[in-house]
């Protein structure tokens, strides 16, 4: 869905695929994989490109927002703040 609002975003700006992938320092190749919702490009990649297209990350209530964000904040407090491998145990049987 997120790759279908940037390729919407991109053809009511007017531009073509090698136009925005130009901007955005990509390959078209990329592009379409974002436009297509391939898991391969990475996240800032597409994040720029759905700025570059005026597609936005978040919706326009704040209120909303300020709920999720105290939700995160709630569930983080809740884990713990490292995480370590647990020790291996040595096999010392010979």
């Amino acid at each position: 869905m997120f790759g279908k609002l940037i390729r919407l975003g991109r053809t009511e700006r007017g531009m073509t695929a090698q136009e925005l992938a130009d901007r955005a320092g990509i390959s078209r190749t990329t592009l379409h994989n974002i436009e297509k919702g391939a898991p391969s490009p990475e996240v800032g990649t597409v994040f720029e490109v759905a700025a570059l297209v005026g597609v936005r990350l978040f919706g326009d209530d704040e209120r909303l927002l300020a709920l999720h964000e105290a939700r995160l904040d709630d569930k983080l407090t809740l884990l713990p703040q490292s995480v370590r491998l647990p020790a291996r145990e040595v096999e010392d049987d010979f």
